[in-house]
């Protein structure tokens, strides 16, 4: 040790340090023959037991699931949510080893054993298989409580329509997974999804995570996405929709509302629906939003836009007349008939009775492409832009291909096909003074996107004429609102199948918009090929539109523009003046004879 100690001092010497650096350095010096001494023991002599330690507790990382962003009405209301819920799943490895754990975990689950133990023979090799998905906390919980080997836990999300079938096939829907497979959810998928993120964990021999090592990356929840949707008006569309494709035994129908001002959709609803908070008992038959997705011949609901095309081009006055006697007239090869002989027709006239003949006339003066600019000039044969997923553009042939009584077919409706929002976008460009306005299914906060289609003079012209089709001598007089003015247009059309157009099956559409003197509201209502005995438009369509416009009007305290005189000194709201017995009488008298 002596001699030890005397090299050392020398050493230092020789180097020129100073007596307590030579010390600092005997520490370093046997500090590193502990620790080489320890490397020897880990290597050597305790090999095998730190080498079972690492294969029993291994690190993991696992997928943290993201929030999926809720889809609100309007005004905030929900109309989808995710719920936070759990999956359980299981090593088939590790549990397969423990056939005890397995019958445990068949019970708490209440599952069939023997399907389990079926399950876990069958993936033995794998590492993950799931078990159950979506389940209640409390079940959760007491899976966890077992700390059964080899079995986890992982939260996810289950998603859940408030609305339930009132708004199904608009909204769509999410998979087990919450990924957006329809409608709504899946046009928006990417926004509404977010991105998971991950965490670290620590798991024991047995699959059991036994230490939450930290979060790598959080997980970035969706956006919330508000609709144009007003809850309570899709309510009322639906419910009207519904009962009236029940009652006429209707193959199918929508119901589309819009906003005159901006374009927004504030309802669309299709029967039949579904409830896709029980996503195993969907019928694809009857997932389909009707009001976007399906194109029809649309008839007679597109003569405002002829008559205004007429009026438009200057050669036409609405004073002008049409003899459209006997009733029908040929055409190209072809007869075109009206209802009745109605003689001699002024523009509204056309409009109220609804004349094919007329129409056609007015076409053959008019000609091909100056018919073809203004169906172009409403959006037919285009999509929308709403971004719907499936959305049907319609057909709308060049003007060039048409023959002479394809120009009169296309004036009243036949020869194109368009969806029930195509169509009610066109009737809120007449009711907005000539301008189209592109239509939206999201909440718009600013000026909607519009082009000039018709002169704001030819466009309310034709919305007063339209007045006159809900009028007792109209054909639609079952659509009129009390205390407002209506302007709107009936639609009977033959459906086209595959030996050609049919004498039995129709489609019938009433389009319109209210209050008349100054259009808020714009509505199409579409019921596929009723089948309860009736099938024209004003018997079938028009009463919906009724229902649906009534109560929107209502329900949005929207001034009404029809009110009926009152009695000199009686203000609104006054009990009307008592009858006096005699004129009682009188009055029984005349109504009993």
């Amino acid at each position: 040790m002596r001699a030890a100690w005397a090299f050392i001092t020398r050493w230092a010497s020789w180097l020129g340090v100073r007596w307590r650096a030579g010390v600092v350095l005997m520490v370093f010096a046997a500090a590193a023959v502990v620790l080489l001494g320890r490397a020897v023991q880990l290597q050597v002599t305790e090999r095998d037991f730190y080498a079972e330690q690492g294969g029993d507790r291994h690190q993991r990382v696992q997928t943290i699931a993201a929030h999926r962003g809720m889809i609100t009405d309007r005004h905030g209301e929900p109309l989808a949510i995710s719920v936070a819920m759990h999956a359980i799943w299981i090593d088939p490895k590790v549990i397969g080893a423990h056939p005890d754990a397995v019958n445990r975990l068949a019970t708490i689950l209440d599952q069939p054993a023997a399907e389990l133990q079926r399950r876990v023979r069958e993936y033995g090799s794998r590492r993950f298989l799931y078990v159950a998905r979506q389940v209640r906390p409390s079940l959760a919980e007491a899976v966890r409580a077992a700390k059964l080997p080899g079995v986890g836990l992982k939260r996810e999300y289950k998603r859940f329509y408030p609305t339930a079938d009132v708004t199904a096939p608009l909204l769509g829907f999410a998979n087990i997974d919450d990924e957006g497979l329809a409608g709504i959810e899946l046009s928006f998928d990417e926004l509404l999804a977010g991105t998971p993120g991950k965490r670290r964990i620590l798991k024991d021999g047995d699959g059991r995570e036994i230490a939450d090592l930290g979060v790598i990356q959080s997980a970035r929840p969706g956006q919330d996405l508000a609709l144009s949707i007003d809850r309570r008006l899709q309510y009322l569309a639906y419910r009207e929709l519904a009962r009236a494709v029940e009652e006429h035994d209707a193959l199918a129908g929508s119901a589309t509302l819009m906003n005159v001002a901006t374009g927004e959709v504030l309802a669309m609803a299709s029967a039949p629906s579904f409830n896709p908070n029980n996503r195993a008992s969907i019928d694809p038959s009857v997932t389909r939003n009707h009001a976007v997705v399906d194109q029809f011949e649309p008839g007679s609901a597109v003569k405002p836009f002829t008559v205004a095309t007429a009026l438009a081009s200057g050669r036409w006055k609405p004073s002008d007349t049409l003899d459209t006697a006997p009733g029908y007239r040929r055409v190209g090869g072809f007869t075109i008939h009206d209802h009745r002989n109605y003689g001699t027709l002024d523009m509204t006239g056309l409009l109220e009775k609804s004349s094919n003949v007329g129409a056609s006339m007015l076409a053959e003066d008019l000609g091909a492409q100056v018919i073809w600019n203004t169906y172009r000039g409403l959006g037919f044969g285009q999509v929308t832009g709403v971004g719907f997923p499936g959305e049907a553009s319609g057909s709308l042939s060049l003007w060039r291909d048409w023959r002479v009584a394809d120009t009169a077919a296309h004036s009243y409706g036949y020869g194109l096909a368009v969806t029930p929002l195509q169509l009610a976008t066109a009737y809120v460009a007449l009711a907005n003074g000539g301008q189209y306005v592109a239509p939206s299914l999201l909440r718009q906060d600013g000026p909607p996107d519009t082009r000039a289609v018709f002169e704001p003079e030819v466009a309310d012209r034709v919305v007063g004429m339209l007045r006159s089709v809900v009028s007792p001598t109209g054909t639609a007089p079952k659509a009129s609102v009390t205390g407002f003015q209506v302007a709107g247009k009936t639609g009977t059309v033959r459906r086209l199948g595959k030996g050609g157009y049919s004498r039995t099956d129709y489609n019938t559409v009433f389009a319109g918009v209210a209050p008349a003197s100054d259009p808020r509201l714009a509505l199409v209502v579409v019921l596929h090929r009723p089948n309860a005995g009736k099938v024209y438009a004003g018997d079938v369509a028009a009463p919906v539109f009724q229902r649906v416009m009534s109560g929107a009007l209502r329900m949005l305290n929207i001034r009404p523009d029809n009110l009926p005189e009152l009695p000199a000194g009686q203000i609104a709201g006054d009990r009307p003046p008592a009858v006096a017995p005699a004129v009682a009488e009188s009055t029984r008298s005349r109504e009993a004879g």
